[in-house]
């Protein structure tokens, strides 16, 4: 199946059928995966934050990210499902627009950095866990997190202005203003 029909299949589904034919459906969805996506940086921030020295390293690394992912897992998924909710009712004009690939492009790598840093720098923490700086790679994982995500925000609200809505009515309503 090529990519083109591929995308026309998904904005062909039930689902995609639902997402646009259901007057209330796609605003609860957008505000629930804002919300989804808020709670994912907001967590994302405080991890980051703790390996910046932001505001202090009293508490553990570990501890602290062992308090947050968690919530930042649950948030991740209900802003995943109901970002692919939205592509679906309208993948072919998402699939063009290039801030939804850069947006995407921001996702990819920022899941990225965070498998280095866990796969390459969370093996030392036993060093610097407990009162020390994170090593400078690390420190600059935060960084390059927090520059992403803040990324993906941009793009992700940059996109709802360069995408052509369809504001007509649907079939079936009518609205008399005769009176």
């Amino acid at each position: 199946m090529t990519t083109p029909a591929l995308i026309q299949s998904i904005y062909d589904s039930g689902v995609a059928a639902w997402m646009r034919d259901t007057a209330r459906v796609m605003p609860f969805t957008e505000a629930i995966h804002v919300l989804g996506s808020v709670a994912v940086f907001g967590t994302i921030l405080i991890v980051d934050l703790r390996l910046l020295g932001v505001p202090d390293l009293r508490r553990s690394f570990t501890r602290i990210a062992h308090e947050v992912l968690p919530a930042t897992w649950i948030a991740f998924a209900v802003a995943t499902v109901t970002g692919c909710l939205m592509f679906a009712a309208g993948a072919p004009t998402y699939f063009d627009n290039t801030l939804f690939r850069l947006k995407m492009l921001a996702l990819l790598a920022a899941g990225l950095n965070m498998a280095v840093f866990q796969l390459l720098l969370v093996r030392s923490v036993a060093g610097w866990d407990q009162h020390a700086r994170p090593p400078l790679a690390a420190r600059m994982a935060a960084v390059l997190s927090i520059s992403l995500w803040i990324a993906l925000i941009v793009l992700g609200r940059w996109i709802g202005y360069t995408r052509v809505y369809d504001f007509s009515i649907p079939a079936g309503m009518q609205f008399d203003f005769s009176e």
